[in-house]
């Protein structure tokens, strides 16, 4: 029976191979052993009777391709042959390993001090590198004070009638390195302040750094355990804090050496960090005058509370991790994985009767704190029990049964559990029926305060005793699976426990009305304006806030609680406000102190609160405090306030929003009048930047380079578990499975700075910044090919006007440079970074290299001296601007050409640096006539160029016929016949109105304008290019088709990796791309027959 069904399947095997080829039949069977006869007789129904007669007589005839593989298989036999017995002789030769060839890296070798200026009068390398390009030149930006306010001018405070720029960066966490947001906001704000300094105007971009609160304390203490097995407590707090000072002064200015190395042009001498002294004082002093005000205040509420850390968070730092269902999730402090995703049901007994009222929750532990059942006061099937209580099954308390709105009667069973002290919705819910506020949850996760036997349990580990307890009682009524949100410590991830803690508040809706109102105003503006709908949706919606931190880093609350050794004081309870004061030192506190209780100052005693503000609340001063306020300050009067703000928009609210809170009531002025907000970096595929999943980037990585083995070692670093290792370590290999290549600070800034389109998030590829470091490549063979032409002793004329003796390519080439200044400077005044890029990348790539340079090549290698002078001074112009529009991107290279420039003889070109040139304004060249005689010319050359790379081998060199629809365009084509002969490399052009075109000609057409004709005959075998193209688009086929089938699978979208998706899609489409281009070479080859 075996044997019949694989008779069968092979006779199907075979049959279908026989619609396809019955060569490959007839060989493949030709290879069995097996002689049985129905082995045989499914090998003869592939041959036909001449193959039959053939065979039959002993004299196959075997084709000429059949005689090559055959010939080839026998040689390498022999060779596996001579091998074996080499290796049994024991005279094997030694494997040769092949040596990869390693490109050499040009370095910049000359000796020069920091500070000093760099040697440019040295040879340039022969191709753009780099570490070449890169070295020495920050080192002397920053001795030559470029980067300051001051530069050019006798101090930062005097009047400019160019204006002012003022930028703070958004100080990043002194515990971090630079990943690509960080060098995405790096690039766009330093073009920026760029552009303004390039402007003339004073310019101060403010760097500084974050204290980063809880990931600096969690940081060290890390530290502190692995190296000394201590912990902060065995330390004690003040032994704590020197011990982060100290790892803060060798660790801490990593991220300013990174930012450097990107070429920011910050004032470094005004860096500030937010734990200095005078930030500490503005915040102190802020604290103080918010309370006086009433706007801090203390209060006993819900907060997000992480057990790991023993802190409050903030909103910022709770990940919410969306789940469709039941999931097992890794919880610190549990060895097994906890349960979440489903929705338990249960019962509650009525008091008095036989009825129950059955609830759902997804945190069933929680129920040990509740007191009281919601339903919605129209839900008709619960109305009876409105006003009646429950019965709790573990302990001796009575739920009140309450009406409220809030209840959604089609989720769960549409009853609700109350759990004040453990839920946001049933805290407020709480509220508003008077409900008790039993805290069940310790500080350290624990359960407590239940008198159950779950006392002294860990919280999720209490979980499954719940509701077996609950099975144990008869109570439980199900459990099914159901999508939630897990709100999960960023810095710890625990999962987050509200609970019920005295802290201090910002009341937030006074302010949040004045920050909507300056928006609708037009006072702020925010930019893309999309996100004003964001902005008002949550300040109309917003809660105060929350700014206590249960730390020991950070900025210790200026608050006092009072105790009183005078028995006739009466002192509010323990977390009363009242029994704090609140002061900027403790004499002071003392003072208030002194004067509120009426009593002496020996009588009273200070304990002032142990926790720290939140670091948000230090940020949120950060334009004014970083210039010295409260003091009042030449540098807080001349920069205050800024100008712009530019973040990313996922910060919008918990530092933008607070800014503008603290701008308006502490200094009675916004802090800047425009917010630019960035999109989020992610990876090719669309997910956000994450070590799990291995598409964190360094952007060192990217500028030196890295190999795969290097991007392994970092993961490794990470701390990452071991799953998630192999995991990012798969993602590593899919996208770079050579590394990074070297790419250079200046390719990724114009990178990421090309990607920026508002509104939009960022998709980045690798790929497309090592095109921009190709394009750098470019610039620098461009501007090579300059200096030659430019010859020994050349001096341009004195200014950048006209001579009245350019050729009409000329004046082209002149009004192309000046409409990428105008959209330059465009892309600058309105935020559209994309725009100026895309016409600075335009007209360096595809107008100056690929034409103009092209169309001079013959007159600067000609005799004609007028037109070389005049062809000269054009190029020195096009070079001079093009590389000033392209430094705000691209600081390094354009300073390594600019400072290699031949010097006009007059003041023009005066400036010491391009950091500091003045930035090209409206130039008078703009002729949009002859950019459109030029366009046709363009894309007649862009005709010919395809059609030759369709039909020609290279450099060979046709001859063409252009046959024009009208008179004017026929005069038109023949000024610029030597052109379209250069850029098109052809050997002879011919233009007339329906010219006449001899036979062996394959044509295009350019719009409605002309007819291009390329003359092949004698030139290719046309049978022979035929049947390639045909054999080409077969396999092509073959290819989709198997690509297709692939992609065609079930549940594919879910079984497949999205990076293989990713790389299905594109090679789909490149296969789809190289068809249609084959198929039209050979249409063009078949109407030569």
């Amino acid at each position: 029976t075996t044997c019949q069904f694989f008779v069968m399947l092979l006779d199907c095997f075979i049959r279908n191979l026989r619609r396809i080829n019955r060569e490959i039949v007839y060989h493949y069977t030709s290879s069995f052993h097996c002689q049985a006869p129905c082995i045989q007789s499914i090998r003869m129904a592939s041959l036909t009777p001449s193959d039959v007669q053939a065979e039959n007589d002993g004299t196959v005839v075997k084709t000429e391709k059949q005689l090559k593989k055959e010939a080839k298989k026998q040689d390498k036999l022999e060779k596996f042959k001579k091998k074996q017995e080499a290796k049994a002789s024991g005279q094997e030769e030694p494997k040769v390993e092949k040596k990869q060839k390693v490109k050499e890296i040009v370095k910049y070798t000359i000796p020069t001090p920091a500070g000093e200026k760099k040697d440019v009068e040295c040879a340039m390398p022969s191709a753009y590198s780099p570490q070449y390009v890169e070295a020495a030149w920050y080192s002397w930006w920053e001795k030559e004070g470029f980067f300051k306010p001051e530069y050019g001018r006798k101090s930062a405070y005097e009047d400019n009638p160019r204006g002012k720029f003022m930028m703070v960066i958004p100080p990043p966490n002194v515990t971090g390195s630079c990943h690509l947001g960080h060098a995405l906001f790096n690039s766009i704000q330093d073009a920026i302040t760029r552009w303004h300094r390039m402007k003339g105007r004073t310019t101060l971009w403010n760097p500084g750094c974050d204290h980063a609160g809880i990931a600096t304390q969690v940081v060290v203490e890390k530290r502190l355990k692995r190296e000394k097995g201590l912990s902060r407590h065995d330390l004690g707090r003040e032994k704590f804090i020197e011990e982060v000072w100290k790892w803060k002064n060798e660790k801490g200015d990593r991220i300013y050496h990174q930012l450097k190395i990107m070429g920011s042009s910050y004032d470094w001498d005004r860096a500030c960090f937010t734990m200095d002294p005078k930030m500490c004082k503005a915040v102190t002093e802020a604290f103080v005058r918010l309370h006086e005000e009433g706007d801090i205040y203390r209060s006993n509420r819900l907060v997000n509370w992480s057990c790991t850390l023993k802190s409050a968070i903030s909103d910022m730092e709770v990940n919410k991790e969306e789940i469709p269902g039941r999931k097992f999730l890794k919880v610190p402090g549990y060895q097994k994985e906890v349960e979440f995703g489903v929705l338990v049901s249960f019962a509650y007994k009525i008091e008095g009767s036989d009825d129950e009222i059955v609830v759902a929750t997804t945190r069933i532990e929680t129920m040990l704190g509740d007191t009281g059942i919601a339903v919605h006061p129209e839900d008709e099937r619960y109305k009876r029990f409105v006003g009646r209580h429950a019965l709790h099954p573990f302990c001796d308390r009575k739920l009140p049964i309450v009406a409220d709105d809030f209840v959604e009667r089609d989720f769960g069973t549409g009853a609700v559990k109350i759990t004040p002290a453990h839920d946001f919705n049933d805290y407020d819910c709480g509220k508003r029926n008077n409900l008790l506020f039993i805290g069940i949850i310790t500080d350290d996760g624990i359960i407590a305060n239940t008198s159950t036997g779950f006392d002294g349990m860990k919280r999720f580990d209490a979980r499954p005793a719940v509701l077996d307890a609950l099975k144990e009682k008869g109570l439980y009524r199900g459990t099914k699976e159901n999508p939630m949100i897990v709100p999960i410590c960023s810095r710890s991830k625990d999962i987050v426990e509200p609970l019920i803690k005295p802290q201090w508040y910002v009341g937030c809706g006074e302010m949040a009305s004045n920050a909507i109102k300056v928006v609708k105003s037009g006072e702020l503006k925010i930019i893309p304006k999309l996100h004003e709908k964001t902005w008002f949706n949550w300040l109309e919606n917003i809660r105060d806030w929350c700014i206590s931190r249960q730390l020991w880093w950070g900025h210790r609350i200026p608050a006092y609680k009072v105790s009183v050794s005078d028995p006739l004081v009466v002192l509010p309870g323990e977390d009363e406000e009242g029994r704090w004061i609140v002061a900027r030192t403790e004499e002071e506190a003392l003072e208030k102190a002194a004067k509120k209780f009426n009593t002496d100052k020996s009588k009273i005693r200070l304990d002032q609160d142990e926790d720290v503000l939140d670091t948000w609340f230090s940020s949120a001063l950060f334009p004014f405090s970083i210039f010295g306020w409260p003091d009042k300050t030449e540098d807080l009067e001349c920069f205050y306030p800024g100008n712009l703000l530019e973040t990313g928009h996922d910060i919008l609210f918990f530092w933008v929003a607070r800014m503008i809170f603290f701008g308006q009531r502490l200094m009675g002025k916004l802090p800047f009048t425009e917010v630019y907000l960035h999109s989020l970096v992610r990876d090719a595929h669309g997910r956000k930047m994450s070590k799990s999943l291995g598409n964190v980037i360094d952007p060192l990585d990217v500028i030196y380079g890295v190999t795969l083995e290097g991007l392994y070692k970092m993961l490794v670093e990470a701390n990452l578990d071991p799953k998630e290792i192999e995991r990012a370590k798969a993602g590593q290999r899919a996208d770079y499975p050579n590394g990074i290549p070297e790419c250079g600070t200046d390719a990724l800034r114009f990178a990421l700075c090309a990607y920026t389109a508002q509104g939009r998030d960022i998709n980045l590829d690798v790929k497309r910044i090592v095109g921009y470091r190709n394009f750098c490549n470019k610039i620098w063979n461009a501007t090579r090919f300059a200096f030659s032409a430019f010859g020994d002793g050349f001096t341009p004329n004195a200014t950048s006007e006209e001579t009245g003796k350019e050729t009409v390519i000329d004046k082209w080439i002149l009004s192309r440079c000046s409409f990428a200044v105008d959209e330059s400077n465009r892309g600058f005044e309105e935020y559209e970074f994309q725009a100026a890029t895309t016409a600075i990348y335009n007209f360096w790539l595809y107008e100056l290299c690929d034409v103009y340079l092209e169309s001079i090549k013959p007159i600067i290698y000609g005799e004609d001296e007028e037109k070389k002078t005049t062809a000269r001074n054009v190029l020195y112009m096009c070079i001079e601007n093009g590389l000033k529009i392209l430094s705000p991107f691209m600081p390094y290279l354009t300073e390594e050409l600019f400072q290699r420039l031949p010097p006009r003889p007059t003041k023009e070109r005066s400036a010491a640096s391009i950091t500091v040139a003045s930035f090209p304004e409206k130039l008078p060249w703009r002729n949009e006539d002859i950019e459109v005689d030029i366009k046709l010319v363009q894309d007649v050359v862009r005709t010919l160029r395809s059609a030759k790379q369709d039909y020609l081998p290279p450099k060979v060199r046709p001859e063409v016929f252009i046959s024009c629809s009208t008179a004017e365009v026929e005069d038109l084509l023949k000024l610029y016949e030597s052109i379209i002969a250069t850029l098109s490399s052809v050997q002879k052009v011919s233009i007339g109105v329906k010219l006449a075109v001899p036979e062996g000609c394959t044509m295009q057409t350019v719009g409605n304008k002309c007819q291009v004709y390329i003359l092949l005959k004698g030139l290719v075998d046309v049978p022979r290019e035929v049947e390639r193209i045909e054999e080409r688009i077969k396999k092509l086929k073959t290819q989709i088709d198997k690509l297709i089938s692939s992609m065609n699978i079930p549940d594919y979208e879910k079984k497949v990796p999205v990076e293989v998706r990713d790389a299905n899609s594109n090679k789909k489409e490149e296969f789809e791309v190289e068809i249609a281009n084959l198929q039209r070479a050979l249409t063009g080859f078949k109407a030569l027959k």
